[in-house]
């Protein structure tokens, strides 16, 4: 199991963490070996759990280059090894005085008839510079083109809530990106279907982020990571700023999928747990781990703080 979000950088969490109960996690990893903390930096352009995922799909873990809209494109039949590819997110940029702060794609409430508007109408733009862009889902589109083959960009979850200037794609590579980004905002202020949303009381989506950048590796073997499960259930209220959300999140993973994780021990089924946060993650696993940890796992378990200490 990868839990992304477990800890993060905000004073908010940290004022959380201090009435967190993990109980069911606490006994399971006193079962287990624990792996060194990995440390990876708050200004990295992947995310921590982007790069464990990354590790897990046999995937490059360069930074801001870990082709993840490629192995989707690759997993849904595409002949995409080799190939540029991004995932296209339809965003809110909220323009300050002296600052540009990317909003949560979820205040969009964007839906799939506005979303395949939205694409039909910035097509012929992003064709200008050879991309095509494909719908996906109302948050995400697929993007297949040459100028994403070797360009790096920031995680969306790093720039959520955050002011972009330091996230943007930098360099002559990361021109074409931003030179369509300038472009799509004057197309979306004028584009009707901001206007119904605003009278309407919605967000009008008036630019988008680029991530997922990068090209599977020749001969990769598209294939699923076999038992991993990702953690849904803290990454939204973490990046929401929702820390009493966040900490009752905490609460219900432990109970439901810290008692499923211990079952699966007992059963005998090999266990690793990976927390992520902000700047590094930390593994737990039961390969290597001898029968004397369970009897040791009884006289004393590892504290929350410890669990997330430098993540």
């Amino acid at each position: 199991m990868l839990v992304p979000f477990a800890m993060a950088a905000a004073e908010g969490a940290r004022t959380a963490v201090a009435g967190l109960r993990l109980p069911q996690l606490q006994r399971l990893v006193g079962q287990l070996a624990a792996q060194p903390v990995e440390s990876t930096g708050p200004d990295t352009l992947s995310t921590p759990h982007e790069r464990m995922l990354a590790r897990a799909y046999g995937l490059p873990e360069t930074d801001g280059l870990v082709p993840f809209a490629a192995l989707q494109a690759a997993q849904a039949g595409e002949p995409a090894r080799g190939e540029g590819w991004a995932w296209i997110t339809p965003g809110h940029w909220r323009v300050g005085r002296d600052n540009i702060v990317l909003a949560h794609p979820q205040e969009l409430q964007l839906d799939a008839d506005d979303s395949r508007t939205l694409l039909e109408a910035m097509q012929p733009y992003f064709a200008e510079d050879g991309i095509t862009l494909t719908f996906d889902a109302p948050l995400r589109w697929l993007a297949r083109g040459e100028v994403f083959r070797t360009l790096p960009t920031a995680s969306l979850d790093r720039v959520i809530g955050r002011r972009i200037d330091g996230w943007m794609p930098a360099g002559d590579a990361g021109r074409p990106v931003r030179r369509l980004q300038q472009e799509m905002q004057m197309l979306l202020y004028t584009l009707p279907l901001n206007d119904e949303r605003q009278r309407g009381g919605l967000l009008p989506v008036n630019s988008f982020w680029v991530s997922g950048t990068g090209a599977l590796p020749a001969g990769y073997d598209v294939a699923q990571a076999r038992g991993l499960q990702v953690s849904p259930y803290l990454r939204d209220l973490a990046l929401q700023g929702d820390w009493a959300g966040w900490a009752t999140a905490w609460h219900q993973l432990d109970a439901r999928e810290g008692t499923r994780l211990a079952g699966e021990l007992e059963r005998g089924r090999e266990v690793r747990i990976t927390l992520c946060g902000e700047t590094g993650a930390r593994s737990w696993t039961s390969a290597g781990a001898g029968g004397w940890r369970r009897w040791a796992a009884r006289l004393r378990t590892p504290s929350v703080d410890s669990l997330l200490e430098g993540l």
